[in-house]
């Protein structure tokens, strides 16, 4: 009988880690303003729900770097400019970096992305079919807030071209023109969730906290097994 009980115990195992390694990826996009506190903010829901934190910004900075890189001038020009790259070459570090990310549970932080339009129509016709989308969280905050977070990330040698007062003011400018009507077509979907990301990342989280279970709690394997 044990024996029994065991082998069966191991087939339910197998048969939930396959479930789990053939799923699709979960997402949540989190948005908001330049210095509105989404990469902290994904820290902390890494940390406590077992996501793992892509950031659409940080993989074009790092596609730039790249020695030899085809896009990496291109990247370089938008980022300076304040202006939005090419869909095409998001989309495609975005896949990319899911696909290897070894992340178990397939559920995926997406920060800075989408930005507007553009990025959406892309991303609908190449990854939504590969994808399942949980939510979207809106970080509220001020343009004077953002703007001296980023200035002191900035002095504090953040090593970015465009944490700067110049740059600044275009991504601004970028982020109320393209990417706020993109946050509220979602909230039409009712699939946006705000948080006020003016206070401490403490407080933020927290607050997070309150609505993250209904857009999907980490949950490990002995838990499904159970």
């Amino acid at each position: 009988m044990l024996l029994r009980a065991l082998v069966a115990g191991a087939r339910h195992c197998i048969r939930v880690m396959s479930a789990v390694t053939t799923q699709k990826p979960e997402v949540v996009f989190i948005l908001g303003g330049p210095g509105a506190g989404k990469g902290t903010l994904c820290r902390y829901i890494v940390e406590h729900y077992g996501y793992a934190h892509l950031s659409a910004g940080d993989l074009l900075r790092e596609e730039r770097a790249k020695l030899g890189s085809e896009y990496g001038e291109l990247i370089e020009t938008h980022i300076r400019n304040g202006t939005i790259v090419p869909v095409e070459i998001t989309c495609s570090l975005i896949d990319r970096a899911m696909q290897t990310s070894g992340n178990p549970h397939h559920r995926f932080l997406i920060d800075g992305f989408p930005r507007n339009q553009d990025n959406l129509d892309g991303w609908n016709k190449v990854m939504a079919d590969k994808i399942i989308l949980k939510g979207v969280i809106f970080c509220e905050c001020s343009q004077e807030v953002c703007t001296q977070r980023c200035l002191k990330r900035g002095a504090s040698g953040s090593g970015r071209s465009d944490d700067n007062e110049q740059s600044l003011i275009l991504r601004h400018q970028t982020y109320l023109k393209n990417t706020l009507p993109i946050i509220e077509m979602y909230e039409q979907q009712g699939l946006v969730y705000k948080v006020n990301s003016m206070k401490t990342p403490d407080e933020v989280f927290q607050d997070v906290k309150e609505f993250f279970p209904k857009i999907g709690c980490f949950c490990n394997t002995l838990q499904l097994m159970y």
